[in-house]
């Protein structure tokens, strides 16, 4: 029996189902009407789930004469509410969310936001399952919400005697940025708790600028260190990290929060991942756009985005490897990084025919494919002229999403130079492996050995990998350190660095790290670690060197004085 045939047997409606379900409607739709494009497991699972809840008799959350203007769901349903997220460990936030819920902050409300599959339904419901149902609700918002809609069901639930309210993705309401205030200058002042969770960030910015100043408790789950990723997900590979770091879901992994039932992994392929981009960060910023009535603050990117050349600059950016926020970035021809850095390397395999297959591919048409891959355009492809006001709005966006953060580089000479790391790993190994699909469908790739073309592609992701890790780790350490210490990548005036350094600006010490994607422990990743001259400059910028040290994924080790450890554990111990 068809889902569909079920519920009309059981006398159910849609709205029933996905009350019950904690869903929108729509997106039990897509369960009802693209069944094919659902895994078996997902569908069996609801399917299961609509059995139990017309066996059991469940009343709906809401029913065609309940005297709610928008989704809300209170009583019992609750209880299945935290059930589907029972046994998910909880984010390491959870107890920031928890000393709101359970303290005293009259006047404010929390805040919950962050990018998308980053468990912040999951922590509402989680919330949900250590408080009485009787005195809880929670709101689905829909964009034909509006503020008026929900005051009134808040007003309703106050007289109820509800105290606590979960709002999730309320930045869908058209009029949020400009009404925000009436949550904490009157529901809240009525002793009602209230927590409104959206990957709007910059609808959460703009209210906060004026709506809700100082009145709220802003809690952030776009970052997911490497350790909260291995303690949530059971696993502690950086290789997995660095693949679908960023957000909660993996491949072949059955992690069915309720935030998106119906998406599979976000990086998985190409189309996945340029979908995700799209919707978390372009559509994301202009959403805050078209609601945002009170200021023009980010208006500069309303033109790019209606054009279709919004995703082109975060693109460009993220694949480049100093992710420079620079008009010279978006403006150039778009090159790959990753395919001319490994043609570098293979010709260390020379004279092995391996050492020039990427010399004598069709790299144009690469490119091209590349380019349709990622949504990136040319300059004369676009409408929009593109201006540093423009690429200084989107960094300053992406800071407040915090899916960027500047680890300036030091120089030698005393020149420092901003350096912007991504907190989504996933979201830039995609692009590595977008670029890996392109070559593949090379004619003459294709008449490369399958060693060779194995060999090349391992290389290539390999590479961009061994990059990545550097910024990973510089990043974690970046956000972990006291105020007396500073940790950041140095270079020296005649070649060579150092992949990071931390100063202890109290004791005048320091330590000198190299970061490795190898499992093999050679003398030659320290080569800078032991070179007398490099040391000598670093001792006399920054005080007497107190460890070497090459982080690698092998087991730890000493060779000649510089410590080998494990950057698995290294992470896991911040």
């Amino acid at each position: 029996m068809m889902l569909k045939e079920l519920r009309i047997q059981k006398g159910l409606s849609q709205k029933e189902c996905a009350d019950y379900l904690g869903m929108t409607v729509r997106n039990y739709q897509n369960y009802e009407n693209d069944a094919q494009k659902v895994s078996t497991a997902r569908y069996n699972a609801i399917y299961q789930k609509v059995e139990n809840y017309s066996a059991n008799n469940i009343t709906p959350a809401v029913s065609a004469s309940a005297s709610f203007n928008t989704n809300v769901v209170t009583g019992e349903p609750l209880r299945l509410f935290y059930k589907t997220v029972a046994k998910f460990k909880k984010r390491k936030c959870f107890e920031q969310l928890k000393r709101f819920v359970t303290g005293d902050y009259s006047g404010k409300i929390c805040i919950l936001y962050g990018l998308r599959r980053t468990g912040k339904t999951t922590l509402l419901f989680q919330m949900l399952g250590e408080l009485q149902v009787n005195e809880a609700a929670y709101i689905k918002t829909q964009v034909t919400d509006t503020m008026s809609d929900l005051s009134k069901d808040l007003t309703t639930l106050h007289n109820m005697g509800c105290k606590y309210v979960f709002i999730d993705e309320i930045t869908l309401l058209d009029d949020f940025i400009d009404t925000a205030a009436v949550l904490s200058d009157v529901f809240s002042m009525m002793g009602m708790k209230i927590v409104v969770s959206g990957t709007d960030s910059l609808g959460f910015a703009m209210a906060n600028r004026d709506e809700l100043y100082d009145r709220n408790i802003m809690i952030h789950t776009s970052f997911i260190s490497f350790k909260e990723y291995a303690r949530l997900l059971g696993l502690r590979s950086v290789d997995k990290y660095i693949e679908y770091g960023g957000t909660l879901k993996m491949e072949n992994m059955s992690f069915d929060d309720p935030d998106y039932m119906l998406d599979d992994v976000s990086f998985r392929d190409d189309e996945s991942t340029r979908k995700y981009i799209d919707t978390a960060i372009s559509r994301n910023i202009q959403h805050t756009l078209k609601n945002d009535n009170g200021g023009e603050y980010f208006n500069e990117l309303r033109a790019l985005y209606e054009n279709g050349e919004l995703t082109n600059i975060i693109n460009r950016i993220v694949e480049n490897m100093g992710h420079r926020f620079l008009l010279s970035v978006i403006e150039d021809r778009f090159k790959s990084h990753d395919l001319g850095s490994v043609k570098n390397l293979l010709l260390h395999d020379a004279p092995n025919e391996r050492a020039y297959v990427l010399n004598a591919v069709d790299t144009q048409t690469i490119i091209e494919r590349l380019k349709h891959i990622i949504d990136v355009k040319e300059k004369e492809e676009t409408r929009v002229k593109v201006t540093p006001e423009h690429i200084e709005k989107v960094k300053k966006y992406l800071v407040l999403l915090d899916l960027i953060v500047n680890c300036p580089i030091r120089y030698e000479s005393g020149k420092t130079e901003e350096y912007y790391v991504f907190s989504q790993p996933g979201m830039r190994y995609s692009i590595a492996k977008a670029l890996v699909y392109s070559l593949i469908q090379d004619e003459y790739f294709k008449s490369v050995s399958e060693k060779d073309k194995d060999y090349i592609i391992t290389k290539i992701l390999e590479d961009i990998k061994g990059r990545m890790l550097e910024d990973i780790v510089l990043l974690e350490v970046t956000k972990v350190l006291p105020k007396n210490k500073v940790a950041f990548k140095f270079k020296f005036d005649i070649g060579g660095e150092f992949d990071m350094v931390i100063f202890d600006k109290s004791a005048y010490t320091c330590k000198v790290y190299e970061i490795k994607h190898s499992d093999k422990a050679v003398k030659e990743q320290a080569r800078y670690l032991l070179d007398e001259n490099k040391c000598d400059i670093i001792e006399h910028k920054y005080g007497k060197i107190t460890q070497k040290c090459v982080l690698y994924r092998g087991d730890d080790t000493t060779i000649d004085g510089v410590e080998y450890k494990n950057v698995e554990r290294f992470l896991m111990g911040l």
